[in-house]
């Protein structure tokens, strides 16, 4: 990061509950990567994650971000979430609403700090939404609906659609030679294509230290901590926005 956002984030970390520290690897070292980081895929979580927006991402645009999951063996989850925010310009209701988390995610280059109100969902009517037998309301909590109103602008809910699902496998570890708990997600996209993201999260106090510890531990097992990053909400909302309009165009 530029010593500009350094000195921003900084400022940031305060108002914050969370750090996430993510990487994402280039396709052609994704086998090396799972073998030198000792990853089990036998031993990852299948997940479906749904997108609710415009074919033209009005809702992204307005800075929010609408998001259902169905997960392998438990209850799934929607989230409403806010990006960017700064945490210190938010309603004080909002930021002391402990469904509210406030998170700064950092990749290399860049950050950026979100809110995010997740509710619980029911896994049949998760499936019922994703088919689109039921509108996205049909998932949200109250306060959820609330929020929605409240920063999505002239968009109703009912102006929202499904992009997705994506296949999701997720894998957390802990690696034998590293003492932070590490999480791997695989994205794969129903063209073939796929992002292998590597995560960590962190207190706020100890983003730079788990930082410069994370960076030195993936550059010891040759992860290529320069390559181009692919953003996993943003990749997943443009490559299914683009299927609803050139199927809106058919």
């Amino acid at each position: 990061m530029s010593s500009d956002q350094i000195i921003e984030l900084i400022g940031l970390l305060k108002g914050i509950d969370s750090v996430e520290l993510k990487l994402s690897v280039p396709d052609a070292q994704r086998r090396s990567t799972v073998a030198t980081l000792g990853m089990d895929p036998v031993d990852a979580q299948l997940r479906q994650v749904v997108f609710f927006d415009t074919p033209d991402l009005a809702l992204n645009h307005a800075g929010v971000v609408v998001r259902a999951r169905r997960v392998q063996g438990r209850p799934g989850d929607v989230v409403v979430k806010l990006r960017p925010v700064v945490p210190d310009e938010l309603p004080d209701s909002l930021r002391a609403d402990r469904t509210f988390v406030i998170e700064v995610d950092a990749v290399p280059g860049g950050y950026v700090c979100s809110g995010t109100m997740k509710a619980p969902a029911e896994d049949l009517r998760l499936r019922e939404v994703f088919a689109g037998r039921e509108q996205v309301a049909a998932l949200l909590s109250r306060k959820q609906r609330a929020l929605f109103a409240q920063r999505a602008g002239d968009l109703g809910l009912d102006d929202l659609r499904v992009l997705g699902p994506v296949l999701v496998m997720k894998l957390a570890w802990r690696p034998v030679d590293f003492g932070r708990k590490m999480v791997a997600e695989l994205w794969l996209y129903p063209d073939g294509s796929r992002i292998l993201e590597l995560s960590t999260k962190c207190p706020p106090a100890d983003a730079f230290t788990a930082a410069a510890e994370t960076r030195a531990y993936l550059a010891s097992h040759d992860v290529d901590l320069g390559a181009e990053q692919a953003m996993k909400t943003r990749s997943a909302l443009e490559f299914f926005a683009r299927e609803l309009r050139e199927a809106d165009e058919a």
